[in-house]
């Protein structure tokens, strides 16, 4: 066996980030979720507006956003009655980005 296969214990991730990297593909598991963090790249925008862009119910929208809020993914302003939902890290869409490249040379091969 080679050093390669061999996996040392100070290479082992930590425990917590194994938690939240894990936590962090199930919300991006869900297709609503995938196209509201991709709907939000570069502009906020309200429930209403997300919900007509997508054809997703403003209900659906409401609840979708709020897992993504809790995760850390969007954070939001209030405008008067209007609630503005933007990315909270722009890494996120690096991720899709990557995702969506990968599959694309995968179906291509």
């Amino acid at each position: 066996m080679d050093s390669k296969d061999t996996i040392r214990k100070c290479d082992v991730l930590d425990p917590n980030i194994i938690e939240k990297v894990a936590s962090f593909f199930k919300v991006l598991g869900d297709e609503t979720r995938v196209k509201i963090l991709y709907a939000l790249y570069g502009s906020e925008m309200c429930v209403s507006d997300i919900s007509d862009m997508l054809d997703i119910s403003q209900s659906a929208v409401s609840h979708q956003l709020k897992q993504l809020k809790l995760e850390g993914h969007v954070k939001s302003r209030r405008n008067g009655k209007n609630i503005f939902y933007s990315l909270d890290d722009e890494h996120v869409v690096d991720i899709i980005h990557q995702a969506i490249t990968h599959v694309t040379h995968k179906i291509n091969e």
